[in-house]
């Protein structure tokens, strides 16, 4: 089943495939498009809370740092454990969704009303920058739908490929950069300044987050149409909701990049 290769580490080959061999399902236990979805939106809303408690935190002038923390280091932990248990999902993905809002909440704040950044250029500062950003993320999630939908871009072999070896890449360069801050290297300063590189490589992670959905999408009908069991709606909705995250992350640096050129 080679088609069962996706960019998102959380909904691979192996994660739907060893459900299906590891029991039999009835269609009302199984998997559905809809299901996933409907997981999804819940999983979304409870991200908007802790997002929106993190946010308010911030913009009130608090320390918003320990909820960025406590989310972006508990969410991790969370979803390597999702990862590899899998039908702790639904238990578990609801936690995750709770941490990644108080991370998102604070980074936004942080964009939103930051000004100098640690490494030159500008981190936010800029009114308006979020709302920006989330409207551009929901539009290329609408975009990446429809185009997977009609099957304007097919996800192939090839194509899934490709997107899977760029998509571990970026994975270890970022991985690499945070393993040398800790030996006081600083990181390349096209990360964060808005110059002609830095703003390019916004882009090509951006298009490379974006790309990724298509996949999901691919992963998510694939798993529905071989019957996977009923709490791989709620691993599918996770790994969804992981690869937005990422997409509105980029959106929101590339974002700054660009403000900071005015």
């Amino acid at each position: 089943m080679s088609f069962f290769k996706s960019g998102n580490p959380t909904l691979s080959e192996n994660r739907f495939r060893d459900t299906i061999l590891d029991e039999v399902v009835s269609n009302e236990n199984s998997m559905t498009v809809k299901g996933t979805l409907n997981k999804f939106g819940f999983l979304f809303l409870m991200t908007l809370g802790t997002a929106w408690y993190s946010w308010r935190e911030a913009s009130e002038g608090g320390n918003a740092y320990p909820l960025m923390l406590t989310g972006i280091i508990g969410g991790l932990i969370v979803a390597l454990v999702i990862t590899f248990k899998k039908e702790w999902s639904p238990y578990l993905a609801p936690l995750y969704a709770l941490l990644e809002g108080l991370f998102v909440g604070g980074i936004s704040a942080y964009f939103e009303y930051a000004a100098e950044s640690k490494y030159g250029g500008y981190a936010g500062g800029y009114s308006g920058i979020v709302f920006q950003a989330v409207a551009l993320t929901f539009c290329v999630v609408a975009a990446m739908y429809l185009l997977y939908k009609f099957r304007i871009i097919k996800v192939t072999e090839k194509f899934r490929s490709i997107l899977m070896m760029a998509t571990i890449g970026l994975a270890l360069f970022y991985f690499g950069t945070w393993i040398l801050s800790f030996f006081d290297f600083a990181p390349p300063s096209f990360i964060f300044q808005g110059s002609a590189l830095g703003i390019g490589f916004s882009v090509f992670v951006v298009a490379l987050a974006s790309l990724n959905l298509l996949l999901d999408f691919d992963m998510i009908e694939k798993g529905a149409e071989l019957g996977a069991p009923k709490y791989m709606e709620w691993y599918g909705a996770f790994g969804l909701l992981v690869t937005i995250v990422w997409l509105y992350i980029e959106i929101l640096r590339l974002l700054s990049k660009l403000n900071s050129r005015d």
